[in-house]
């Protein structure tokens, strides 16, 4: 029998989560869990990733909780030390924490309009210094960053949200010929609409107002959202890829409700 490739990926794989308190990551932690993947949850809620970590625990899962803010320099790379130490050298890294306030842009001050640049893009950023170099070293890992679909379709009265994950999609696919021939995998997951805590939190009026312009611009044809969890599974279709294929993009959208024939 020949001795296994150095190249080889360990069955092994323990993946971080940053934005893994609801939504999109917080599904996506029960579905590599649940696929034997070791999961570290990260988030600035640590309540609500102890709930999540129960859960997965008590489904035979593994799994480590550590408060992380991807806008914090000495919190990403605290975060990196303890979960690279909790559950051994890290393969994968879920870049999902994220956040949008509605408002005009000439009506936004200049700070809030930062902070959400300062989450969604640097951030994102912030972890690729934090793990990229140690995936480099043993030549393999994945790195997936959650976008959005305004990425490539800019949704008006999103302040910062638009302009960060356009800039997040061009780091990516610098970064992407940056480390083609490393081993190491960037992609990114595109949701289209999808039903999450983003959002619920604004006022009724302000969410009807940014509904009523995403109607007048064409951008919101029908009224079906995807569930987390097809972003989930979109996430482990990308990581799960064997070593020779890089899903370096998929776009996932809601399908239209079947219409009724005349």
């Amino acid at each position: 029998m020949s001795a296994p490739s150095k190249y080889a990926r360990p069955d092994r794989r323990p993946v971080v989560i940053a934005g893994a308190s609801s939504g999109i990551g917080e599904t996506t932690a029960l579905t590599l869990a649940a696929a034997g993947y070791p999961v570290a949850l990260g988030a600035r809620r640590v309540e609500k990733l102890d709930d999540l970590a129960a859960r997965i625990r008590e489904s035979g899962g593994e799994v480590v909780v550590s408060h992380l803010d991807v806008t914090d320099d000495e919190s990403v790379a605290t975060f990196a030390e303890k979960v690279t130490a909790d559950l051994g050298d890290i393969e994968v890294v879920v870049s999902n924490a994220g956040r949008t306030e509605p408002g005009k842009i000439h009506e936004v001050g200049a700070q809030r309009f930062t902070d959400e640049l300062n989450l969604n893009i640097i951030g994102a950023q912030r972890l690729v210094q934090a793990f990229v170099p140690g995936m480099i070293e043993r030549q393999r890992g994945d790195v997936v960053f959650v976008s959005s679909d305004v990425a490539v379709r800019a949704r008006p009265f999103m302040s910062s949200y638009a302009a960060g994950k356009w800039g997040l999609e061009g780091m990516v696919h610098a970064l992407q010929m940056e480390l083609e021939g490393s081993g190491i995998r960037a992609s990114i997951v595109r949701p289209g609409p999808t039903w999450s805590e983003m959002g619920t939190e604004w006022d009724d009026g302000d969410a009807a107002d940014v509904l009523t312009g995403w109607i007048k611009f064409g951008l919101a044809r029908h009224p079906h959202f995807l569930k987390p969890q097809a972003l989930a599974d979109a996430i482990r279709f990308v990581v799960d890829a064997p070593r020779g294929v890089h899903v370096n993009l998929i776009e996932v959208n809601p399908e239209a409700p079947v219409e009724d024939r005349p």
